[in-house]
């Protein structure tokens, strides 16, 4: 069923005065939250693999599977597991602006940047808290800094999940009180 442009008053059919124009559905005007989580999931990423594997050289994304940076074989692999996790992390970041591209071109969009900024946090969060018991934890294939001795690997790994929960956690609060205040966030 669709909606009248226009219709007729009462006391002249010949006037014609436009309808107005339909409320928007919840649904149209809800912020992409999976967007920004998105982002922050890319963003996470990409600081690991820049600031961790490149800059500092902390680690590699397969150090201490078997595949030592001290040597070339070692390092080949290391740069093409890297250049793999890279490319992951990009996914992420252009699906999350496709969405949030395609959400903030509908008409009644409710643009937050806080809300947008919460979203990336938690995302950056949950990247580091995945990663961190994912790869450092249940695999084993990397820690987060191993240029200290092997016995404190475990304080870098498990500051490395407080970080993270606590980014989520921050992101989360921010969120929800974002959406309690509604669109002038």
């Amino acid at each position: 069923m669709s909606l009248p442009t226009s219709f007729t008053t009462a006391e002249d059919p010949a006037v014609q005065v436009p309808a107005a124009p339909p409320i928007p559905s919840a649904s149209s005007v809800r912020f992409p939250v999976g967007a920004g989580i998105l982002l922050g999931l890319g963003l996470g990423g990409f600081f690991d693999g820049i600031v961790l594997h490149q800059l500092l050289q902390w680690h590699h994304m397969l150090s201490s599977a078997g595949f030592s940076a001290d040597d070339v074989h070692g390092l080949k692999v290391n740069t093409l597991a890297d250049g793999l996790f890279h490319a992951s992390t990009y996914v992420f970041v252009v699906w999350g602006l496709c969405w949030l591209w395609r959400a903030a071109r509908r008409p009644h969009f409710l643009w937050s940047p806080p809300l947008l900024l919460a979203t990336v946090l938690m995302g950056f969060g949950i990247f580091n808290v995945v990663e961190g018991l994912v790869d450092h934890h249940l695999l084993g294939i990397h820690h987060v800094n191993e240029t200290v001795p092997a016995g404190e690997w475990i304080y870098w790994d498990l500051g490395f999940l407080l970080w993270g929960a606590a980014m989520l956690a921050g992101g989360w609060v921010w969120m929800r009180r974002c959406l309690r205040r509604g669109p002038a966030s």
